[in-house]
């Protein structure tokens, strides 16, 4: 019988938690004994930390990484028959919202091995989209799956060619570059998630939108706080009460809380030292099963966060129960693409269907990664993967 051994984590939220210990304590505690619960000094100060580490002039937070994505849509007066361009094989939230302002999702889809958008099918939809003469090409949101960059370089430059705007949904990839650049080079905006499971997670709900584009940043911030006035909307005018008793515009309630910003002030001060040993685990994957499996592939240039280390193998349910008898946790992101779900299989596709997105749902599984797997818990999970490919291959 098969000796089951004491279960892995598969992301080890506890080992940062305790390497952090009392500086999130004492975060904490200095924002419950002031009393500054919403909109504390906190918010103000990560927000300026996070510009500064994503390479943007501004940064601006909010209550999720779902939220992220429709603000700056809300900002560009997204709207019906306005068409938007994003990958499927990813978490629904990058569509959803699409819909929420009576706009359209149109699904593409991905390099076969970066699992990001595929910049060629991109470009063919939206002149798909603009030869059928229904919808107005309006928005791309690229999204950071996994950890790494989508090819922003391809992607900008076709946004730019059809006059649309780019949204680089990182909310696993934040902290990815390519030759030492974030994804705000290229951008009109990064968004980004808190949710604790990712690289840079606080301990609830969270979210971020980071942009040069002051104008835009101005916008979403009065729509994150129910439309209430900002600078640009005061000027010339004699208001001289709390301009959130002043709302101009129809807006939502998107803040993120104090304790949130005060955690992650404290995350982000060793994120930079995270990502490193995230790359330093995902080398050690690479050296152990590239000779086997499919192993990621980064894009050129790039550097990851790897939120997720994934392979392909052909019985990755096989390979689940395999290893789950030797307690090693995986996970299957994505097994039903947006556009096969039903509440989204009406909307557009690009030409030709997704059949990257869809064969590739069958066949990732995501290994565990954290930054402190150590080597010798990693050695465990590599050797459980080899022994059941091997295996299964005779």
């Amino acid at each position: 019988m098969t000796e089951v051994l004491t279960p892995i984590a598969f992301i080890d939220l506890g080992a940062q938690r305790r390497r952090l210990g009392s500086k999130i304590d004492n975060a904490i505690m200095s924002v419950i004994n002031s009393g500054t619960f919403i909109m504390g000094p906190e918010v103000k100060a990560f927000e300026r930390q996070l510009a500064s580490f994503g390479q943007a002039k501004f940064a601006l937070s909010c209550a999720n990484g779902t939220e992220a994505i429709v603000l700056p849509l809300m900002a560009w007066g997204i709207k019906p028959r306005d068409a938007v361009f994003c990958p499927s094989f990813t978490f629904a939230a990058t569509a959803e919202v699409v819909p929420w302002l009576g706009a359209t999702p149109v699904f593409v889809d991905i390099d076969p091995d970066t699992y990001n958008m595929d910049p060629a099918h991109l470009e063919a939809t939206i002149l798909q989209t603009i030869a059928e003469g229904k919808l107005v090409p309006k928005v791309i949101i690229a999204v950071d799956l996994f950890g790494q960059a989508a090819n922003y370089p391809a992607i900008a430059e076709i946004a730019r060619k059809y006059n649309l705007k780019l949204i680089a949904d990182s909310a696993q990839g934040f902290g990815c570059t390519i030759n030492g650049e974030h994804p705000i080079k290229w951008a009109d905006v990064t968004t980004t998630s808190f949710f604790p499971a990712k690289p840079l997670g606080c301990y609830g709900d969270g979210g971020a939108m980071l942009t040069n584009d002051e104008t835009l940043y101005d916008l979403m911030d009065s729509l994150r706080v129910h439309g209430k006035a900002v600078k640009s909307d005061l000027a010339g005018k004699n208001f001289e009460h709390d301009p959130k008793y002043l709302n101009v515009r129809i807006g939502m309630n998107s803040r993120l809380d104090t304790v949130q910003a005060a955690i992650l002030i404290e995350k982000l001060a060793i994120f930079a030292e995270e990502i490193e040993l995230r790359n330093q685990v995902a080398a050690r994957y690479n050296d152990g099963l590239a000779d086997l499996v499919c192993v990621p592939k980064v894009i050129q240039g790039g550097l990851s966060t790897w939120a997720q280390y994934t392979i392909e193998v052909s019985d990755r349910d096989g390979l689940a129960a395999f290893a789950k008898l030797r307690g090693i946790p995986t996970a299957v992101y994505y097994p039903i693409p947006i556009h096969k779900q039903n509440v989204y299989s009406g909307y557009p596709k690009g030409p030709g269907g997704l059949p990257v997105s869809e064969s590739k749902a069958s066949k990732v599984i995501s290994l565990p990664m954290h930054p402190y797997l150590d080597i010798a818990t990693q050695k465990i999970v590599i050797e459980t993967v080899r022994q059941y490919v091997l295996g299964n291959d005779r």
